[in-house]
């Protein structure tokens, strides 16, 4: 049976109504392909946040930035510095574990601002 906007899964309900719509949609065309119920399911929330840009499905994301005279960790956003070294090298070797401990992304930046990597996408 086809879902629609009123009618869907559980595990969409609490889902953005663009990307449960999105997921709607996907699901459908599954089924149509012969796929089972709960995976069409799960394959379609998957790829409806994938296409809305959240593909890292929630993970934390992490910067290392040039401040003053140190290089620190912070969270996106973030006002307080997780990790701070002297030298770019130290922070990284600590900060690469702190992230993936975390399960984060991390992207770090150039002394002058520019993005030079992004790690763990």
């Amino acid at each position: 049976m086809p879902w629609s906007k009123n009618d869907y899964p559980d595990s969409m309900k609490n889902l953005p109504d663009n990307v449960r719509d999105k997921a709607i949609e996907i699901a459908n065309a599954l089924l149509d392909d012969g796929y089972e119920e709960g995976r069409s399911i799960a394959i379609a929330i998957d790829r409806a946040r994938s296409a809305e840009g959240k593909s890292d499905n929630g993970r934390p994301h992490y910067e290392i930035r040039h401040e003053g005279e140190r290089w620190v960790l912070k969270k996106e956003d973030g006002k307080r510095a997780i990790l701070s070294e002297e030298t770019k090298q130290e922070l990284l070797d600590k900060a690469k574990k702190y992230v993936k401990e975390h399960e984060g992304i991390l992207t770090i930046y150039q002394t002058d601002g520019n993005r030079e990597q992004t790690l763990y996408e």
